[in-house]
C-alpha cells in the first residue's frame, strides 16, 4: 500500500517507515469516510489522494525545514499540506489554521487517531488568529491570489522565517508580477522556488523570505483582502 508515495517520499528526501506508512492510509480512510458528510475533498480516489493531496504535500519538503521548526498551515481545510509534513516529519511542532467549524473538527479527529503530538488546531480566520511573527515556517495551499495569500500568511511568520505558497498553473508569472507591492509592505522578499512535476503537470512552491517585521495594521479586518488586495 501506498507506494506510489512512498517514492515521491524518497524523491523529496524522506524515507517512509511502516509506521508513517500506516499512518497515511489511516488518514485516507478517515478522509474519505467524513467526506461523506462533510465537504472536505473533491477527489475521492484513494489513488488520487494519495498522489494529489499526499504527495503534494510532501513536495514542501524539497525546501529544507530545520528540526523542530514552529509550521503553521493558513487555511487548512483538510490538513494540507500540514498534517502530511507531521506525519513524514514528527518532529515539527504543527498548527493547523482552519475558519470552518467542520473541518477544524475534522483535524482535531484525525490528528487523534493517528496519534500526532504537538499537533494544534485554532478555529479562526487568518486575520484574527493569534501567533504573529511567532512561526518559523508557513505553509499555504489553495488560498488564493498571492497579494490576498501574503496578506493571510506573512505575519505569522517571524523574521527570518519563510512562507511556502503552493502555486500552479499558467497565470502563475502575473499573479507573482501582482505581488510585488503585497511584498514591499508586508515584509517579504522573493527566494529561489521550488519546482516539480506531479502527475504529468509542472508545478512550484513560491518561497518567500521574511525580511522585515510586517506593520502591525496588517492583516486588515476580516474579508477586507480578498476584497480589496495589495
Amino acid at each position: 500500500m501506498l507506494d506510489a508515495l512512498a517514492t515521491a517520499a524518497r524523491a523529496f528526501g524522506v524515507e517512509l517507515n511502516d509506521t508513517q506508512r500506516a499512518q497515511f492510509d489511516r488518514y485516507r480512510t478517515e478522509l474519505l469516510a467524513w467526506n461523506e458528510r462533510v465537504n472536505l475533498t473533491a477527489i475521492v480516489d484513494p489513488g488520487e489522494v494519495e498522489t494529489l493531496h499526499f504527495a503534494d504535500s510532501l513536495a514542501c519538503l524539497l525546501e529544507p525545514i530545520e528540526s523542530q521548526a514552529r509550521l503553521l498551515d493558513v487555511g487548512a481545510g483538510a490538513g494540507f499540506p500540514g498534517l502530511p509534513l507531521k506525519i513524514a516529519r514528527p518532529d515539527l511542532r504543527l498548527t493547523l489554521l482552519e475558519a470552518t467549524g467542520k473541518k477544524a473538527r475534522f483535524l482535531e479527529h484525525v490528528a487523534g487517531v493517528l496519534g500526532l503530538d504537538d499537533v494544534e488546531v485554532v478555529n479562526d480566520r487568518a486575520e484574527t488568529a493569534p501567533g504573529r511573527e511567532a512561526f518559523d515556517l508557513v505553509v499555504a495551499r489553495a488560498v488564493g491570489a498571492l497579494p490576498v495569500l501574503l496578506e493571510l500568511t506573512l505575519p505569522f511568520s517571524r523574521v527570518g522565517g519563510r512562507v511556502l505558497a503552493m502555486k500552479k498553473g499558467p497565470a502563475l508569472p502575473a499573479e507573482l508580477g501582482s505581488a510585488r507591492h503585497a511584498l514591499n509592505v508586508l515584509g517579504g522578499e522573493l527566494a529561489a522556488p521550488r519546482t516539480y512535476a506531479l502527475a504529468g503537470e509542472s508545478r512550484q512552491i513560491i518561497v518567500i523570505a521574511k525580511v522585515a517585521a510586517t506593520p502591525s495594521e496588517y492583516p486588515r479586518r476580516s474579508g477586507m483582502p480578498a476584497k480589496h488586495p495589495l
